[in-house]
């Protein structure tokens, strides 16, 4: 299960194992991560569990929230992703998540994604094998006409630091949400958020300038 390594000054000063659908942390004793520190807002940030999913929201604190540097308003923590409070430093593992996570697919200006095949590939716990398959079509830019299978529980595409989406597939099908980045993708012409919004056959998604269409198969 997910858990959140506390330390400050590189030295541990706690695990919290995440159970609950909401953990939350600051400075008041009642948190479920309690960070006694004057820098930390009485009720700081709230962790959210949706599955393997684990988004981090911030409470509107003083100081902010932090994800790898970058302040955060509400976000879905990968792997490894370092919180940072105050001077605390939380790290985030899930193991559980990365296992299901495929290499990001990256669109770049005048290159084609995944030359050497697309970087999707077909695991053990890889989701699927019910007959109904999916996929994002590149329609503009070099990569046009390409076609990335959603084979994974999780896939994530864009341009890391600019912008950064992931599709997910669900028992009811797949839905898409905004990870990182200050461009949001649109979807239809509508922004996406944080918030996972339902994917239909003829989809059309923009991310980072580059056009894509959900194709589902079966």
């Amino acid at each position: 299960m997910p858990k959140m390594i506390v330390s400050i000054d590189g030295v541990v000063i706690k695990e919290v194992q995440l159970t609950k659908d909401r953990t939350s942390v600051g400075r008041r004793p009642y948190n479920d991560i309690v960070i006694d520190n004057l820098a930390v807002s009485g009720e700081h940030a709230v962790l959210q569990m949706s599955g393997i999913e684990v988004y981090l929201e911030d409470l509107n604190s003083t100081n902010g929230t932090y994800v790898n540097g970058k302040a955060v308003k509400k976000q879905l923590l990968q792997n490894s992703d370092t919180v940072e409070i105050g001077k605390y430093k939380i790290k985030f593992v899930n193991e559980a998540a990365a296992a299901s996570y495929d290499k990001t697919v990256l669109f770049k200006p005048g290159t084609v994604p995944g030359a050497a095949g697309p970087a999707v590939t077909a695991s053990p716990n890889a989701a699927g094998g019910s007959g109904n398959s999916a996929a994002i079509k590149v329609m503009s830019g070099a990569a046009a006409g390409r076609e990335v299978a959603l084979i994974k529980v999780v896939t994530t595409i864009g341009k890391p630091g600019v912008a950064v989406a992931a599709i997910t597939k669900r028992p009811q099908g797949y839905v898409i949400a905004h990870v990182e980045g200050a461009d949001h993708p649109t979807l239809n012409g509508s922004p996406v958020g944080a918030e996972p919004v339902v994917l239909k056959h003829g989809d059309v998604l923009e991310l980072a300038g580059t056009h894509m269409q959900f194709v589902q198969h079966g």
